[in-house]
């Protein structure tokens, strides 16, 4: 998720204050207002054999508060009663409320309630990437924050058990390449963020790409969407007469992104969070998938009309991808 000028349901400064949020008013604001067929965007089913499944859970927005871990371990539950269970679970940060203007006491019970959840209700193999609030420290204004070994990315990869904040890995015959979206910001950012690759990691990311047999189907992970249409309507964008988007919402170097894909045609999916909304787009022959969030509204019931939800991504052997949208409430 990212920070926005102009809120609908609410503002940044509310939701920092969310502690006052009770158990009761919590299970009212994860009622979905919509029925999932209303907001899915699914393919036709394709011929080729479905060789994984798995549950894209992203933007858990957690706080150390008793009813908000229900809800959040509310949504495993609700994943692991499926009867076609999926293969593994596909976390794409925003894990904890918010630590990028925070005390590092403060994010450190933020990771402590999500990881109690993730360690007794996730009982799936769960991949992680680094969203931009799991960033600690970037938005404080602290005299040696920054001599601080955990400042930045340290904090959130020592809680997820990451060596480095990218990587990859195989599962049913597609190679996933998670990455760290979120880069330090430009000069005309208004976020302590943009999304991007800094050149080391993109020159990671061209190599790994390289290496993989070119008939194996690629699927990329990243907080920040590589492309999307839905953050369009986040706010008053077209205000100035044209439509501008932030670099805090969707990757500022996606024309880089479209030739590295254009070059690769194996490389078929783009999985991301951020924006709390659900879309697909299918451009080029990839398929981008913007995948909602566990809070919704960051726990004030829907966003954009999404409800509080996580999507199912079924991959199969010819690259192709379908997706339904599950509100868990």
């Amino acid at each position: 998720m990212k920070e926005r000028p102009s809120k609908p349901k609410i503002s940044r400064r509310e939701f920092l204050t969310l502690s006052g949020v009770g158990v009761a008013a919590l299970s009212a604001a994860c009622s979905p207002p919509m029925a999932a067929e209303q907001v899915q965007t699914q393919a036709e089913p394709p011929p080729a054999q479905r060789v994984c499944r798995l549950a894209h859970l992203t933007d858990f927005h957690i706080l150390p508060q008793a009813g908000i871990q229900e809800q959040v371990a509310k949504a495993f539950r609700h994943v692991q009663a499926l009867e076609d269970q999926p293969d593994f679970v596909l976390n794409t940060g925003d894990s904890i409320m918010d630590s990028l203007t925070t005390s590092k006491e403060d994010a450190e019970r933020q990771w402590q309630a999500f990881l109690e959840v993730v360690q007794n209700e996730c009982h799936l193999p769960i991949y992680h990437a680094i969203g931009n609030h799991d960033v600690w420290g970037w938005g404080v204004k602290q005299a040696g924050i920054q001599t601080d070994p955990l400042y930045g990315k340290g904090l959130a990869m020592q809680k997820l058990g990451l060596s480095a904040p990218y990587y990859s890995f195989d599962v049913g015959g597609w190679h996933f390449i998670v990455l760290d979206s979120v880069h330090p910001a430009n000069a005309v950012s208004k976020e302590p963020y943009i999304g991007k690759l800094d050149e080391e990691q993109f020159g990671w990311l061209e190599a790994e790409v390289k290496r993989v047999a070119p008939d194996t189907p690629i699927a990329i992970a990243s907080h920040i969407p590589i492309l999307s249409a839905c953050e369009l309507f986040d706010g008053p964008n077209e205000e100035s007469g044209n439509w501008v988007i932030p670099g805090a919402w969707v990757h500022i170097d996606a024309r880089r992104f479209r030739q590295l894909f254009l070059d690769h045609p194996n490389i078929r999916l783009c999985l991301s969070g951020h924006s709390h909304q659900h879309e697909r787009i299918d451009y080029l022959g990839v398929t981008y998938l913007t995948n909602g969030a566990i809070s919704g509204n960051w726990w004030r019931g829907s966003y954009m009309n999404f409800p509080p939800a996580y999507v199912l991504v079924d991959l199969y052997s010819d690259g192709s991808v379908r997706q339904q949208f599950v509100p868990y409430g």
